[in-house]
């Protein structure tokens, strides 16, 4: 298997895989990740964690804009985990 991009020690610029797609369901309240004969809800921050991957920002000004945006969060250690879990899945790219 390839090594996740955080750990290939290159900047990796995440965004949503080709087929995914990010929207947010006013009846449920909440984020949902559409895939392929799919549905993912997401809970808590993770569809505006997700917002910011869009192909433009490496991870460190990801989680340098949540720093900003939620200070005193668990940024720094919980989204570069969240992200790679999500590349692993094959949800980003």
């Amino acid at each position: 298997m390839t090594p996740a991009p955080i750990a290939r020690g290159r900047p990796w610029r995440p965004a949503l895989a080709r087929g995914v797609v990010l929207r947010h369901d006013p009846v449920r309240g909440a984020d949902l990740l559409l895939l392929p004969e799919r549905v993912v809800v997401l809970d808590g921050g993770a569809g505006g964690v997700l917002r910011l991957c869009d192909g433009a920002r490496d991870v460190p000004a990801v989680v340098a804009e949540l720093a900003v945006r939620h200070p005193g969060a668990p940024v720094a250690s919980e989204v570069p985990e969240f992200l790679d879990r999500l590349w692993k899945e094959g949800w980003l790219r």
